[in-house]
């Protein structure tokens, strides 16, 4: 993996996020040539605090194809990632009009500019778990699952799911260019500063010395550590570069043994901190908001194909995350965290050699 992304030109689209500003760290690492497009990262973001030496950053929105063309067009992007949406169920009620603006039509004004840059050989569209038509089953939803997101979020991202599969049906069929979406779980780590995510909110009651609010604890999550999706992103992105038969739809989760309720998730985080905080269920929406309540992936096919495997369990990405979040609370060197993290991971896996 190292030997292939050295000099790479890698674009990717929500780069100021929380997942973005990690993958461009490991690009980074691993000597690609980075452009980023994305809004401005809001302050106390991880994007400000992590050095990315070949990153060219440009301030955008999804939205604006004429301004993402002009990126394109500059750089010459030999891969794509897209990750820039409005990432929030949440948000999606509140928002919904821009929700699917931001994440439809955001997915197909990225799939323009590939159409119509020469470049691009390789397109991972980062979507989410949710895709999925949830009928509350026990077992995890495999690829081939109806996709019907329940909210605006959730479904924003299956629409982006079929945009993305009618442009490759349209455009793409007899092209060298390979397209595939990523369908991740829950993702945590170190620099998850964002509002109405667990990790954020625990992090912010403990250091605040608040009882912390839990939505949802007896729903089940499919939650992982940021590296396991990041590197599951960046070897779609080389197998289907150097092969198109890669090209495909893949799950991105952890196993089933480490699939936690929310519930559990906080008493973990709060044992591995190492505080006497506590918390309670919340009730305080004045109206209900559908969320799952149980929710799995089934990963047999990027394990299979790929030889994928998630090399964090559910607590070492805990421990993982609560050593970011002391370190920096601490002022300590995040930066060399982050190093010994990522090291740590591709010492244990052999899909990065």
């Amino acid at each position: 993996m190292v030997e292939f992304y050295k000099n790479k030109r890698v674009l990717v689209t929500g780069h100021t996020g929380f997942k973005g500003s990690w993958l461009c760290f490991v690009l980074d690492r691993l000597g690609a040539n980075i452009c980023g497009y994305s809004l401005s990262p809001k302050q106390g973001a991880l994007f400000n605090a992590i050095p990315c030496n070949s990153l060219e950053s440009n301030i955008g929105d999804i939205r604006d194809y004429n301004n993402l063309k002009k990126v394109f067009n500059k750089f010459e992007p030999e891969i794509v990632f897209h990750l820039a949406a409005q990432p929030l169920v949440i948000e999606s009620y509140s928002n919904p009009r821009y929700t699917y603006e931001t994440n439809v039509i955001g997915t197909v004004n990225m799939l323009e500019c590939v159409r119509h840059c020469s470049s691009v050989k390789s397109v991972v569209n980062i979507t989410t778990d949710k895709v999925y038509k949830n009928n509350e089953w026990c077992w995890g939803y495999r690829e081939s699952d109806i996709l019907n997101g329940f909210d605006p979020y959730s479904n924003s991202k299956s629409c982006s799911e079929l945009v993305t599969f009618s442009y490759k049906q349209s455009f793409f069929q007899s092209s060298c260019v390979a397209i595939s979406t990523a369908r991740a779980g829950n993702v945590i780590g170190g620099g998850d500063f964002s509002e109405n995510r667990i990790v954020p909110d625990c992090v912010k009651c403990i250091v605040e010395n608040k009882t912390i609010l839990v939505r949802n604890p007896y729903s089940i999550r499919p939650y992982q550590h940021v590296l396991d999706p990041i590197f599951a992103y960046l070897l779609i992105a080389l197998k289907q570069y150097n092969n198109t038969i890669y090209a495909s739809e893949y799950n991105i989760g952890p196993d089933y043994k480490d699939c936690i309720t929310t519930g559990i998730l906080v008493d973990k985080f709060l044992v591995a901190w190492k505080s006497n905080t506590t918390w309670k269920s919340s009730n305080q929406q004045k109206i209900k908001q559908h969320e799952a309540s149980f929710l799995k992936l089934d990963c047999s096919k990027i394990k299979e194909k790929l030889l994928w495997q998630p090399i964090f369990s559910i607590d070492e990405a805990i421990y993982k995350t609560v050593d970011w979040y002391k370190s920096f609370y601490n002022g300590e060197d995040i930066i060399h965290l982050m190093n010994a993290q990522v090291e740590e991971f591709m010492s244990r896996c052999n899909f990065t050699k």
